[in-house]
């Protein structure tokens, strides 16, 4: 890490309380000028550090940054190693990976950033991605003898354990949307996006890359005006260590449900969230837009649908709406 980057570490350790310039040279083997250097750098990329004379520095309670070592010291055993980098800005974490992928990053490579300038969810669209105010990560996987079929199971745990980091850190419910998107209080918090390469030779991936958008906090100036009505966050305001909490529960909860899918039984913890199930909805698949009944999510995710004529189908791909659903309700 950079000067800067070990400092922010330190500030973050002691946040709300001051650690001397002296003393935070000498814990780094640097000077005093490279210090108060680093320090303004800081300041310049909005973080709030307070400097008083015979005091030293300290972060605002007010600001919740991402800690490397902080994560890591919540992580299970076998996570210890992995490696983790941060970005202070990203166009898209997801690209960012699926570059080091190609270059042979090793499996479980954490990328997280501040702040994304090019987010994207599901089908191309944008992923609102604000400084400070969410979680913005991707990990690497290369699973065995993954389908591009059964990529969606990556995307299933992965709803699981950002559910149960939630409610964790919380206190409160969550749902899911099928396939990718986690709500709370009726909004959306969370959209997961899993994108992966596939060999040609024997149709299995080589790769996944998981990417995952959670709007932790809500944005000083507000949601945009066209989000309003559908986004979410988990707090209102910043906690201290919030997003240290969050990312190390779901990496601990997601790698039970990898490393043994079985004994997991994540599907099922899956079905107990759904917010689909038993409600009519609108399945967009391709070109094809129709009205169903969900009758339930299989073992392999798929969802179980019944259309008006009686005929039944397990979709695996696709696109669900509520709205068809909301307006029945205020009809009825």
């Amino acid at each position: 890490m950079s000067t800067k980057e070990e400092i922010l570490e330190l500030l973050t350790e002691r946040q709300g309380d001051y650690y001397s310039g002296e003393e935070i040279a000498r814990r780094l083997s640097v000077s005093r000028a490279a210090v108060c250097k680093a320090v303004r750098n800081l300041r310049n990329e909005g973080y709030a550090i307070d400097g008083v004379t015979r005091r030293g520095y300290s972060l605002s309670d007010g600001i919740d940054p991402l800690s490397i070592r902080g994560i890591r010291g919540r992580l299970r055993p076998e996570l210890q190693t992995m490696e983790i980098s941060v970005l202070t800005l990203a166009a898209s974490t997801n690209a960012i990976l699926h570059e080091r992928a190609g270059e042979g990053a090793p499996q479980w490579s954490l990328l997280l950033a501040e702040e994304q300038s090019s987010g994207r969810g599901r089908n191309q669209r944008s992923f609102f991605s604000p400084k400070d105010t969410g979680v913005y990560m991707s990990l690497l996987l290369r699973p065995k003898n993954y389908t591009a079929d059964q990529a969606v199971r990556i995307t299933v745990m992965a709803a699981v354990a950002v559910c149960e980091a939630i409610e964790e850190i919380s206190g409160e419910e969550t749902a899911i949307k099928w396939v990718n998107d986690i709500f709370m209080r009726g909004k959306k918090v969370c959209g997961i996006l899993t994108e992966g390469t596939v060999s040609i030779e024997n149709g299995r991936l080589d790769y996944a890359v998981l990417g995952i958008g959670i709007n932790l906090y809500e944005p000083k100036e507000g949601f945009p005006r066209e989000l309003r009505p559908v986004a979410g966050a988990v707090f209102p305001k910043a906690r201290k260590d919030g997003k240290t909490r969050l990312i190390s529960s779901f990496l601990n909860r997601f790698f039970e449900s990898y490393a043994d899918p079985l004994s997991a039984d994540y599907p099922t913890r899956y079905r107990n969230r759904s917010l689909v199930i038993g409600r009519h909805v609108r399945l967009i698949s391709g070109d094809r837009e129709s009205e169903v009944l969900v009758k339930g999510i299989d073992d392999e995710c798929r969802l179980q649908v019944e259309y008006p004529d009686g005929h039944e189908e397990s979709c695996c791909s696709g696109e669900i709406s509520l709205q068809l659903e909301s307006k029945r309700k205020r009809t009825a």
